[in-house]
Formats: structure tokens, sequence, C-alpha cells
């Protein structure tokens, strides 16, 4: 099966929780992993969505230490809906 990892960096105004996290991320802009899967017998190509990763802490953080953490695609788009509504 043919896959693939596309990245992309989403941005957070307000510090956020995701599920799985024992604390808040502070805001910041942080890179998103999301690994995907040739769907086979479809007559044009299609991805389908096998797993997503945040890399902590935050791009422009310092830190000794990065961890890339699997999470849920729904939790983040839940997480960043959030985070841009008007207060």
């Amino acid at each position: 099966m043919t896959s693939r990892t596309t990245q992309t960096v989403v941005h957070f105004s307000s510090p956020f929780r995701l599920p799985g996290f024992d604390r808040a991320q502070p805001a910041g802009e942080y890179r998103v992993d999301y690994d995907e899967e040739l769907i086979d017998g479809v007559s044009r190509l299609a991805w389908r969505r096998i797993g997503a990763f945040i890399h902590l802490p935050a791009i422009a953080a310092q830190s000794s230490t990065l961890q890339m953490m699997p999470i849920h695609p729904s939790d983040l788009e839940t997480a960043l809906e959030k985070d841009h509504k008007p207060s």
C-alpha cells in the first residue's frame, strides 16, 4: 500500500488543550503531520488519513526536548475552531 506524510502549520492565539495531553499547551504555531494511505480501486487518486501527529513545543519555543504526539484530527479541528471564535 502506498502511503505519504503531509505537513501543515496550525496557529493557536490562546493556550489550548487536546485529549490525552496532561496540560494545556501555550499559544503559538505548531507543526502537524498527517499520515495518509492511497485508496485502491478509485478512478482517480484519493488519500485516506490514517494518523495525525502534533510536534511539541510550538515552533518558536526554545526547548531542549521535542515530542511528536499522536492526536485525532477532529480534536485538533475542534480546538482550532474554539480558538478562532470571537470572544
